[in-house]
């Protein structure tokens, strides 16, 4: 258990890191899950930024704007689904809930990259569908 709870650790520090050198000095498991909890919203902060750019570029384009939604929705559906399962075996643990933000912080920010890379791909790739600014 002691084994497990600092791998842990170890991944909510490195996991944090990018949005609060606070996570290596927290002093406890409470402290920790508010740690990384905070970067993970964070992170959902900037994915809403990036995906309110994107659906401004598609502004012109309804039918376009109605599939980003449903990939949007899809993803959700996905990253709930996933992080329940990469999670399942620190359920009823006090690192539960860190675990859980641990997850999330890191498919948001997956899908952050995935939403800005259509916003800088090159007019004419067929892999974008999002219009050059």
């Amino acid at each position: 258990m002691r084994i497990a709870f600092s791998c842990l650790l170890f991944l909510a520090v490195a996991s944090a890191a990018h949005a609060a050198s606070s996570c290596e000095q927290a002093a406890n498991q409470a402290a920790l899950n508010q740690c990384v909890g905070q970067a993970y919203k964070d992170s959902d902060a900037e994915l809403n930024k990036v995906y309110t750019t994107v659906m401004g570029r598609l502004k012109d384009d309804k039918a376009l704007s109605r599939r980003l939604v449903a990939a949007q929705r899809a993803w959700v559906a996905f990253r709930d689904a996933e992080c329940g399962f990469q999670t399942a075996g620190t359920e009823g643990g006090s690192a539960h809930s860190m675990a859980v933000a641990m997850c999330l912080d890191g498919q948001t920010r997956a899908r952050t990259d995935t939403l800005r890379t259509y916003l800088e791909c090159e007019e004419g790739s067929l892999n974008c569908p999002v219009p050059a600014q």
